[in-house]
Order: structure tokens, then sequence, then C-alpha cells
């Protein structure tokens, strides 16, 4: 098969970008949403929901959190996913539990859901060294590891902050292991293809938990591509792997786009620097003084190209918008989009009133 680096940037575009639609189909069709805490000016799961569910705004997903169902677990990344995502990363091997994590489990079982601080209320708020060589509650890390494990799950949020909630008896799918590792390897392709076979064997490293024999992981890829499911082709000596007959899209349009740093078409950056030609990098955590995009640069996409980036930030109700370039657009059919995009953001900040009221209701139910 014939393909050309523009294919790829068409391909990717066309199969991650599609036509807008409702917030649940959404999640059934990526499959996965990346979270990330920082908001600068909302958090990437929002950004990433605002270019493929209609009407987007911020806010939306944590208001209809519970209608829709969602879990939130670890995939290749921390994110929002379908049940039936859910349902192939577990059950995952279980250690024995700690005092303090059966201590947390009975607290929590013993409620319909409940927030970390009332967790406190019965614990204390002793803290503990954190994977990260930081401190965090101890609590809290009891309960990312009994979430991890499958004891518990999200059962909402407050304020972007989990609401935690003992598992149900789930009823999974009686899968053998290399199937159940099949369909996962299928996914993470689907989500991000058209993919670098080399960066989707590195991916598959984030499953070492739940599937921790790499030749299993990788005799799943094969598998995938001998039976047709996985396609390949090699561009400038590098081999894309995707699945068959996502690269039937509806192409690119003339819309200037601003992405998260953890949207999908983003998300792997060996991708992104041989399809656009320049490396860009997430400086979040990066010291001030060695910036060379800014604190929270967001990729910018002109019609089948990413040209640079965007900063942003609000001030007393403005929104400032700094663009950076590699590729210089001067023209004015590139301005006129960009000044929709930057209006359409604007939209996008703007929370509904109807929102606002179901905050206000569920703040004074809780202090009640």
């Amino acid at each position: 098969m014939k393909v050309t680096l523009g294919d790829l940037r068409r391909h990717a575009i066309a199969h991650s970008l599609f036509r807008p639609t409702g917030l649940r189909q959404v999640f059934e069709r990526l499959g996965f949403v990346q979270a990330d805490p920082i908001r600068a000016p909302a958090r990437a799961q929002d950004l990433i929901l605002r270019h493929r569910a209609r009407d987007f705004r911020v806010g939306d997903l944590e208001a209809r959190y519970l209608e829709l169902g969602l879990e939130e677990d670890y995939l290749y990344a921390y994110g929002f996913m379908p049940p039936s995502t859910w349902r192939l990363l577990h059950p995952r091997r279980r250690r024995a539990l700690t005092g303090g994590e059966k201590r947390v489990l009975e607290v929590v079982t013993k409620h319909e859901r409940i927030h970390p601080r009332e967790l406190e209320a019965f614990l204390g708020r002793k803290r503990k060294i954190n994977a990260w060589g930081g401190y965090s509650k101890a609590t809290t890390t009891s309960l990312h590891r009994l979430h991890y494990l499958g004891f518990l799950r999200v059962a909402g949020r407050e304020k972007g902050v989990r609401l935690y909630a003992p598992t149900p008896a789930a009823q999974h799918e009686p899968l053998d292991a290399a199937e159940r590792l099949r369909r996962i390897v299928l996914l993470i392709a689907t989500i991000l293809a058209p993919l670098q076979e080399r960066s989707l064997r590195a991916t598959l490293q984030h499953l070492a938990y739940a599937a921790p024999d790499p030749k299993a992981r990788q005799a799943a890829i094969k598998t995938l591509l001998d039976s047709g499911e996985l396609t390949s082709a090699e561009v400038d000596g590098v081999r894309y792997v995707w699945p068959a007959g996502s690269e039937n899209g509806t192409g690119t349009d003339d819309s200037v786009r601003f992405l998260a740093p953890f949207d999908p078409l983003v998300w792997d950056r060996r991708r992104f620097e041989h399809l656009w030609g320049w490396a860009y990098r997430f400086e979040a955590y990066t010291p001030t003084p060695k910036r060379k995009m800014g604190y929270y640069a967001m990729p910018m996409l002109w019609k089948a190209d990413i040209v640079g980036w965007v900063n942003m930030s609000q001030a007393g109700g403005k929104l400032k918008v700094i663009p950076g370039f590699v590729k210089k657009q001067n023209g004015p059919g590139f301005r006129a989009a960009f000044e929709e995009e930057v209006e359409r953001f604007r939209q996008f900040l703007k929370p509904r009133e109807d929102l606002k009221a179901t905050d206000t209701a569920r703040r004074a139910r809780r202090s009640a």
C-alpha cells in the first residue's frame, strides 16, 4: 500500500476529529478521554470533548456524569471511559490489602458515595509519601489504590474532586487473557490511529500491571496484523498501524482548532514530530525560565497542518489569547478562522445557567 505523509495527516485528522455528536456517543466512539486537573483555562477532558460533542461547554461533563454512566480508570493514562472499556480492564490482579486500605474500604462500603474530605472525619489526616516523592493524605492514597484494584469506583465529581463508592458485583465478559488483551490493544490503536508501531509498543508498556507479560502484548499486535484488523504501511522508513477502515473519514476543513496537550491527535509526541515537522512540548512542569512555548501551550490546527500553538488566560471576564507560530500564517482566511475559534472558545467557557443552579442545589444538600 502506497501511503504518503500527507495521507497520514489527513487520516489522523479525519479519524479523530469526527463530526460532532451527542456526548454519550462521543464516549462510545472514542472509548476513552484522558483527564488532567490543570485548568488553563479548562481541564483537558473538556478541551478534548469540545471538538467532538455538540454544543459542549465547561461543566457539562461533571453535570451529566451520573446520567452518562461513565467510569474512570487507567488505560494508557487516567481518564473517563464507557463501561465497555472499563470491563476490559477488570478484573485486575489483586494483592492483599493493607490495614489502612481495609479501614478505608470498610468506611466507604457503608456509604452510597463519599467525598475524600468526609473520609478524613472517620480516619484522620495522616500523610504519607506518594508515588511522585511528595506527600499526600493517606486516605487519598488508599482511595486511589482501591479504585485501581477495582474495589471502588468514581461515582461522581464535585468541583473536580472524585466522589467514591463501592464497586457493585461486575458482570465481566467471559474472555480469556489473550482475547481481553487483543481487544485492549485494538482499542488503543483505534484511539490514537494512525500510530507508529514503535509508539504502540511503547504505549502498551503502560499496561504493565494489567498485562504484565511483554511477550503477550507483542503477540497481541501480531495477531491483529495477521488477522487484518490492523493495517500497516511504511512512510519515511517508519511503520504505521491503524484499524482497517479507519482511513475512511470526512476529510479536513478550513477551521482553526486549539487542541488540548492530551488530545488524541497530539498525544504521541513521536508521531506529532514526524507528521507535523516540529517538536511540541508540554511545559506546565518545566521551570518557568526554561519554557519555550508557555505553561499550557495548546497546539493550533489549521486545515490539515498544525502550525503553532496558543496560550490562554482569563482575567476580569476577558479571554487573552497569545499565539506562537512555527509556520507563520498571514492570509485573511487564517485570520478569520482564528477569530472564529477564539469566539467558539469564549462560548465554551461560559457555564450554563442551569448548571450553576444544579451546582448550587448540590452544595445546599451537602451542607444540610
